[in-house]
C-alpha cells in the first residue's frame, strides 16, 4: 500500500513521426521520472493514448516499461473499458510480471447507472489478478463515480484499494473520506487540487503535469504529506500556469509539446488527438524552460 503514496505519473505513450510506438522515447521518459524522484508509474491510462493502441500493442508497452522500470519503483497498469466481459477477459491475461496494481477507470459512453458501475467493477474485483485502483474522471467518462457507489465497492471487495478521484467535487470528496474504510487511499486525479486533497486526507496524486516537471511535482507532494503546507504552497503556485497550459488544447498534447522541449521524445499523437497550436507551443515552451531547472 506504500508505494502508492506521493507522486504517480500517468506517462505519455512516445510516437515515431511516422505513428509508431517510439520505445527509445519511452525508455527515456522512464529514466527521466524515476531519476527525478517519482514514486510510481501508471502505464497506458488515459493519458498514454492507451485508447489508440491495439491489444497487441499495449501487451508489447506494458512488457517493456516493465522491464524498463526493473522493480526501481511502483508500477501500476491502466486497463478500463466500456464492455465488462471483454475487460474480464483482459485482466484474465494480463502478465503481471513487475506490476503492483491495475488502474481501472469508470466505463466510458455507456452511462451506467450507480448498480451497473458497481456491478462492472465487482465483476473487475473478483477477476483481477492484482489490487484495483478505482478511477472517477466524469469528464473524460461521461458519468460520475458518485461517494456511495465509491465506499460501497471499498468496503465490499478488499482487493480494491483506493481511487483515483478526478472530479472536482469536493462535498463528493469529503464525503468518502468519511466513510470509507481506513485501508482504502485516496489519490488525487487532478493536478491543479492536489494540495487541498491532501489536506483533507489524500496520499497522493497520479500526475499528468508530472511527465515534463516529476521533481517539481514530487516535491510538492511530498511536502504536503509531511505536512508542510506553507512550502507546497509556493510549489503548487509556481505550477499553476504551467498546469493550465498543459490542459489548454486537450491531453496529452501540451505535456507531450514540453517533453519534446526537454528532448525526452517527440510530441506526435495518434488521431483523433492533435498537436497543440504554434502559439500555445511557444507558451509550453517559454514555460518549460523558466521552470525545469
Amino acid at each position: 500500500m506504500n508505494k502508492f503514496y506521493g507522486t504517480g505519473v500517468a506517462i505519455v505513450t512516445p510516437f515515431q513521426a511516422d505513428g509508431q510506438i517510439d520505445y527509445t522515447g519511452l525508455g527515456n521518459l522512464i529514466d527521466y521520472l524515476i531519476d527525478s524522484g517519482i514514486d510510481y508509474i501508471v502505464s497506458l491510462g488515459t493519458t498514454g493514448e492507451s485508447a489508440t493502441l491495439s491489444n497487441e500493442e499495449r501487451k508489447k508497452v506494458w512488457a517493456f516499461t516493465s522491464k524498463t522500470v526493473n522493480g526501481r519503483i511502483g508500477l501500476v497498469a491502466g486497463i478500463g473499458g466500456n464492455n465488462t466481459a471483454d475487460l474480464v477477459e483482459q485482466l484474465k491475461q494480463f502478465d503481471t510480471a513487475g506490476y503492483d496494481a491495475i488502474l481501472s477507470a469508470s466505463p466510458h459512453y455507456n452511462k451506467p447507472t450507480q448498480e451497473g458501475i458497481y456491478q462492472h467493477y465487482k465483476a473487475i474485483a473478483e477477476n483481477a489478478p492484482l489490487p484495483v485502483i478505482l478511477y472517477n474522471v466524469p469528464s473524460r467518462t461521461g458519468s460520475n463515480v458518485n461517494a456511495a457507489t465509491v465506499v460501497r465497492l471499498a468496503h465490499d471487495f478488499k482487493n480494491i484499494i483506493g481511487i483515483k478521484e478526478a472530479s472536482g467535487n469536493f462535498d463528493q470528496i469529503n464525503q468518502i473520506m468519511r466513510d470509507k474504510p481506513g485501508h482504502f487511499l485516496m489519490i488525487s486525479g487532478d493536478d491543479p487540487i492536489t494540495l487541498p486533497m491532501i489536506a483533507l486526507g489524500a496520499v497522493g496524486m497520479i500526475s499528468v503535469v508530472g511527465n515534463a516537471l516529476p521533481r517539481q511535482s514530487s516535491d510538492m507532494v511530498r511536502q504536503c504529506l509531511a505536512g508542510d503546507f506553507k512550502a507546497a504552497q509556493k510549489g503548487h503556485s509556481s505550477l499553476i500556469e504551467f498546469t493550465r497550459l498543459m490542459f489548454a488544447e486537450g491531453s496529452p498534447a501540451g505535456v507531450k509539446t514540453a517533453l519534446k522541449s526537454l528532448g525526452i521524445c517527440g510530441d506526435t499523437l495518434r488521431l483523433p488527438l492533435v498537436q497543440v497550436s504554434d502559439n500555445t507551443a511557444v507558451s509550453i515552451i517559454a514555460e518549460t524552460k523558466k521552470l525545469a531547472k
